[in-house]
């Protein structure tokens, strides 16, 4: 709003969410996020016992390995054998046939055990998506305006995207996958220590080093992250605000600037991302070495003990197979801390964000005023500052003149009170900055007054609730606001009880029912992002419309038909003075021609109310509004003021 952005000369502190890290494991966080698993408790258990069965199936490989060669294809001594291997024919081919039927049962029953868990998890976490991301998007419907004062647009899109998709991740790949390494390394480390524990910690010995470069890994992983998670949300708000703004950009050539300043964000994200690389890059072959070392120490002391007659030769392959399989989940292992650690981060980011509580709500128990549309202020001081407690405090115990005398709070409205009574139209003129459309936002109630009080149909606002008090208002702004879909979806605005012949009627009344008429599909018209392929006055009798279409009790025009030509701007003046006839209505204007028929003209200054009167009152007292008049219209004539409206 101007008024504010006039007033604030600090932006407001935002949030640095994020920069959270985030813990690899946070209890309280975990337990929350687990609640969205609830609804789907059948799907991650059956999840759950397939990863389990999968895990026993993948390790049956190299055992079943052990078996063949020790049964048929090497001199190992009856009471050595399995007691598999004593229930196999004693033909070889047959035996080993029936082995590699085993051997590929396996592969069959892990290929289903994998398919069905992939997909239930996949199927999960899209459900939580689903939840989880109406859930963000229901909750910042409800927030106050100041909440997006403080918080740009890329950094709540970025709660609704990227962080939902970090938790998804985590579902789905994330939690039970670990449980599924873990699984396999247990079962691994049991088969190897039952058939030679001497090799098995041979082959574990390496297990220090490993942690030790898993340790390095993920610290260095956590730190790229966290800056890749800070610059993407960069990344975001930068690209946001500048497509929406590209206009701007082309008109003062600021594509340059505007490129290199991208360039720059975009830079940092990839340096993020590179450090990442450069982590992996050295890890994994790490990893790989020391696993190879293993699988070295493996043969070495397993071919001496074969010699020796302590182990048999198919001992030492399935140890060479196991040692190869057991270093993988470790190395996926660090993946998933990375990927667990993500999601705590986007978790703390998310719950912040569900976590803030509006500073507007309807109260407890709303009482309905007398629908009479009578508008009063009530000695208003407003700040759009975030106080603390003590300057609420300070605020409500002090004078008038103290008040003035407050260095640390700038007052966009200092003591304004007035009344507009039920069917009066009064407009609010003053110079940018001097809080016009403040007020109308008082009114609405996006923002509480710090001290006094606005009563709307004869009940202050903050008794009301919130969605019947605003019903009350129709809106029509300077810069029109259309959304992505068709022209009638915009006039609606979902409210389905607006009949076509009421929409209709709506729109030939501010005259824009024929241009409608004339495009291919008429109402039913696509309209692009913000209306672009429509012209701000058009845009800005579809305004109108939308706001006739809803017969509100209490009009606001925000500066209304300064977007539209002169010509339209006549023929709209008849069809305003059908709007405000029977309801209050609050004009906004600079052009002073267009309230000089207002029943009663409130002039702002700095804040505060200067003056109040009719057109003909005001000039006679040659004040303020005298000045602005002169200004503006010195040889204009009081005849082409417009009659009864804005």
């Amino acid at each position: 709003m101007a008024d504010k952005k006039q007033k604030e000369e600090k932006p407001a502190k935002r949030e640095g969410d994020d920069e959270i890290v985030g813990k690899v494991y946070d209890g309280r966080l975990m337990r929350r996020l687990l609640t969205y698993l609830a609804p789907y408790k059948l799907q991650t258990a059956l999840s759950a016992l397939a990863i389990l069965l999968k895990a026993a199936t993948d390790v049956l490989g190299p055992y079943l390995t052990k078996v063949a060669v020790d049964t048929y294809m090497s001199s190992t001594p009856p009471e050595k054998l399995s007691l598999l291997a004593r229930h196999l024919s004693p033909k070889p081919m047959t035996g080993i046939t029936q082995i590699a039927g085993l051997y590929l049962g396996a592969l069959a029953v892990s290929f289903i055990l994998e398919f069905f868990q992939t997909y239930l998890m996949q199927w999960t976490g899209q459900k939580i998506m689903f939840d989880l991301r109406s859930q963000i998007f229901r909750h910042i419907q409800r927030m106050s305006p100041s909440f997006f004062d403080r918080n740009p647009v890329g950094k709540l899109v970025t709660r609704v995207t990227s962080d939902v998709d970090a938790l998804n991740e985590m579902f789905t790949s994330g939690v039970l996958a670990i449980f599924e390494d873990v699984f396999v390394l247990l079962f691994i480390v049991i088969i190897m220590l039952r058939m030679s524990w001497p090799l098995a910690l041979l082959t574990l010995a390496v297990i220090p080093g490993i942690l030790l470069l898993t340790s390095i890994f993920r610290k260095s992983v956590r730190d790229s992250y966290r800056r890749i998670r800070k610059n993407i949300a960069k990344i975001n708000a930068f690209t946001q605000e500048h497509v929406s703004g590209m206009s701007i950009v082309q008109l003062f050539n600021r594509e340059p600037r505007a490129y290199d300043e991208f360039v720059d964000v975009n830079r940092h994200h990839m340096a993020a991302w590179t450090d990442a690389i450069f982590a992996y890059a050295w890890y994994y072959p790490a990893v790989e070495l020391l696993s190879s070392t293993a699988i070295a120490l493996v043969i070495w002391r397993g071919g001496y003990s074969v010699l020796h007659g302590a182990v048999t030769v198919g001992i030492l392959i399935a140890f060479m197979q196991y040692a190869q399989r057991f270093f993988r989940p470790i190395q996926d292992l660090s993946d998933k801390f990375n990927i667990l650690q993500a999601a705590m981060a986007a978790a703390e980011r998310v719950f912040q964000l569900l976590d803030s509580e509006p500073e507007i709500l309807s109260p407890a128990m709303p009482v309905a005023g007398d629908k009479s549309g009578r508008i009063e202020f009530k000695n208003v001081w407003f700040t759009y500052q975030q106080l603390d407690e003590a300057q609420k405090s300070r605020i409500a115990t002090a004078t008038e003149a103290e008040l003035r005398t407050f260095a640390d709070i700038e007052w966009i409205l200092s003591g304004v009170s007035f009344v507009v009574d039920p069917g009066e139209t009064a407009a609010i003129v003053g110079h940018t900055g001097a809080g016009k459309t403040t007020i109308t936002a008082l009114m609405m109630r996006f923002y509480d007054v710090q001290r006094g009080a606005v009563l709307i149909d004869g009940l202050d606002v903050r008794c009301h609730d919130l969605k019947l008090l605003r019903q009350r208002f129709g809106v029509v702004l300077q810069d029109p606001f259309l959304f992505t879909g068709n022209i009638s979806d915009n006039i609606r605005l979902g409210s389905s009880w607006i009949t076509d012949a009421a929409l209709e009627k709506a729109c030939d009344e501010v005259n824009v029912g024929d241009f409608i008429r004339s495009l291919p599909l008429k109402f039913k018209e696509p309209v692009t992002e913000r209306g672009s392929t429509l012209s701000t006055g058009q845009k800005q009798l579809i305004s109108f419309a939308r706001a006739l279409a809803h017969a509100p009790g209490i009009l606001i025009l925000d500066e209304a038909t300064s977007s539209v030509d002169t010509e339209t701007e006549m023929r709209v003046r008849l069809a305003l003075s059908r709007m405000i006839t029977g309801r209050t209505s609050i004009l906004i204007a600079h052009r002073l021609s267009t309230i000089q028929s207002a029943d009663t003209i409130l002039v702002m200054h700095k804040g505060t109310l200067r003056e109040r009167g009719t057109h003909q009152q005001l000039l006679a007292e040659r004040g303020l509004y005298y000045k602005l008049y002169q200004l503006q219209y010195r040889d204009q004539e009081t005849s082409q003021a417009l009659p009864a409206t804005a």
